[in-house]
């Protein structure tokens, strides 16, 4: 599989010394290059790359300006890359896969492409998986269901703790007491209402922890405990908030808005 990836700097020594650090790796093929925020997003939307290299401090559109201009369409993976420490925080919170210092260290790179390459993975079986039941929904429905039975008549299969070890500790947290849990690059921060955790793990990975009946994925970055959910409050452009226990607002996306409906009336 060919990653196709976009350098995104305003310092052409930074987009050249990067080219040639990724040389290396024969599964990435750098299609297009950009020296201002403006100029990424219109690449980004045209040229939709699998991966994109984001240096964060930029005149006009700064990297985090670029991340939100492209979320109207399917986003590709973002590794920010500055010399900046104190972004490290936001990035994170952008769902990056990385955040590397320039200059950028050879090792960090390296790992920084092999997580490309596992959630590119992830994501290909994932939709996989969902053209394969679109397609027996149509010509088995039946043998869906009987799927879909299979697999959810268990619950046994499902966390009741989670060991989280945060600043040092190691918490166990009951799942009933998961209010919501947002991605963060690859940790996630987990919400009880009172408290918050980080936990290091993919979405992915802890979505399958958890019984998709009570936890469902509301936005690309987010995960919310139905059984919490108390008012639905709609928004624009097809969009809408889950207002929960404690009185924090869950934004749902208009892709994840249907899903939600499923399970809150």
């Amino acid at each position: 599989m060919t990653i196709r990836t976009i350098l995104v700097d305003d310092e052409k020594l930074a987009i050249q010394g990067l080219q040639v650090r990724l040389q290396p790796f024969e599964d990435v093929e750098v299609i297009d290059t950009c020296s201002n925020g403006r100029e990424a997003i219109r690449k980004i939307k045209t040229g939709k790359p699998d991966l994109v290299f984001l240096d964060i401090q930029m005149p006009g559109f700064d990297g985090f300006s670029v991340v939100k201009g492209v979320m109207e369409i399917e986003p590709p993976l973002f590794v920010f890359v500055t010399a900046f420490e104190e972004h490290a925080i936001r990035a994170f919170e952008a769902n990056a896969v990385n955040y590397l210092m320039k200059p950028v260290d050879e090792d960090k790179l390296a790992d920084t492409i092999e997580r490309v390459r596992h959630r590119l993975s992830e994501k290909k079986s994932a939709e996989d998986a969902e053209q394969l039941l679109d397609v027996l929904a149509e010509v088995a429905p039946d043998r869906v269901a009987q799927f879909e039975g299979e697999d959810g008549d268990s619950t046994e299969r499902f966390e009741k703790l989670i060991n989280v070890k945060d600043r040092g500790q190691i918490f166990r947290v009951e799942v009933e007491s998961i209010e919501h849990i947002e991605a963060a690059g690859d940790y996630m921060c987990i919400y009880t209402g009172d408290n918050s955790l980080i936990l290091r793990e993919t979405m992915k990975d802890l979505e399958r922890r958890l019984d998709p009946r009570k936890f469902q994925r509301v936005h690309r970055s987010t995960i919310v405990n139905l059984d919490q959910v108390r008012q639905v409050k709609p928004h624009t452009n097809g969009e809408c908030f889950l207002v929960l226990d404690s009185g924090a607002e869950v934004k749902v996306s208009r892709s994840y808005r249907d899903v939600v409906a499923r399970f809150v009336h």
